[in-house]
């Protein structure tokens, strides 16, 4: 999340009043995120938060991704909900953007989860995996296998000036995972981008999971493994293994995991690594000092794939604990 439309209490006041939630109270903008403009909206009918699709998010899956939401609440899944106005439609315009508006959920997110966190996030990943097989509509991963050399092109000449030896390392680990990597894994909708700011806790108890604006179909062990890096490393992207026990163990608890899942996950892992590495180092050499947006470390994520290729099999990530 993060504002780089600005929206004047007038255009809010007339698109609140569309969707029939009483005089506009008070707004604030969200500085948190990286790919949309989103508000704080509080209105006589409750708080709801505001998302202006900005560019580099595709207009055309606009219905996927709302259609989804709304989808995974019906089926039980604690998520926001989006807002229809009086026709029926959820997608609506404002300052020259396509907006839509959802229901507000209450919690924060874990700065430094507990293990307690990491079984609930396993948990609300199983469950969005089962409610999200009856979604009729389907959209492509645009960062998956196929999508990484292309973007990696892109930025590979600068790539050692973030990292002596990066670009090698990138480019040995694409020809690997391009090689070696699995068909006929169990496949669905996935998150794709589980991380710890996209889930609000209230103390242990997990309130909901938030932006589904990357959410698409594919292996449905690679959003595991996805959860996996986002949640069980620590400060010093040192692996916990028991905090990865606690995310799997309750994964499992509803969806378990397929022998040949188990089998690769540590290449999906090594794969999800890459994914965010290459996107980190993207936005590192092309966002402009003084952007509204804060670059992620690349090295993160580096180093977690380093990690990944000593792994062995699902037991070092705490499969069997």
């Amino acid at each position: 999340m993060a504002v780089y439309t600005e929206v004047s209490d007038q255009e809010l006041g007339r698109f609140v009043a569309r969707y029939g939630l009483g005089k506009l109270l008070s707004y604030k903008g969200i500085a948190e995120g990286v790919e949309n403009t989103n508000y704080a909206v509080h209105t006589e009918a409750g708080s709801f938060i505001l998302t202006l699709y900005e560019k580099r998010v595709d207009a055309n899956d606009l219905p996927f991704f709302l259609g989804l939401m709304d989808h995974l609440a019906a089926n039980g899944l604690s998520c926001p909900v989006p807002v229809r106005d009086p026709d029926g439609r959820m997608i609506g315009e404002i300052a020259g953007r396509q907006a839509a508006m959802v229901t507000f959920l209450e919690g924060v997110w874990p700065r430094q989860p507990n293990v307690a966190q990491c079984e609930a996030v396993g948990v609300a990943l199983a469950q969005l995996h089962h409610a999200g097989r009856g979604f009729a509509l389907t959209r492509r991963n645009g960062l998956g296998l196929t999508d990484w050399r292309a973007l990696f092109d892109r930025f590979a000449s600068h790539a050692d000036d973030i990292a002596t030896g990066m670009r090698a390392v990138i480019a040995a680990e694409l020809d690997h995972l391009e090689t070696h990597w699995p068909k006929g894994l169990p496949e669905g909708v996935i998150h794709a981008d589980l991380f710890q700011d996209n889930v609000f806790f209230l103390g242990d108890r997990l309130s909901g999971l938030i932006d589904f604006y990357f959410a698409c179909n594919d292996l449905l062990a690679y959003d595991v493994a996805t959860c996996l890096n986002a949640w069980c490393f620590d400060a010093a992207h040192a692996f916990d293994p028991v905090k990865g026990a606690a995310l799997l163990r309750g994964y499992q608890s509803i969806c378990p995991l397929e022998p040949a899942e188990r089998e690769h996950l540590p290449l999906l892992a090594r794969g999800s690594a890459l994914r965010f590495l290459l996107t980190r180092a993207f936005d590192w050499i092309n966002t402009p000092a003084g952007a509204l947006v804060q670059r992620k470390d690349p090295l993160e994520y580096l180093a977690k794939l380093r990690f990944h290729q000593t792994v062995r099999s699902a037991r070092d990530y705490g499969a069997d604990a």
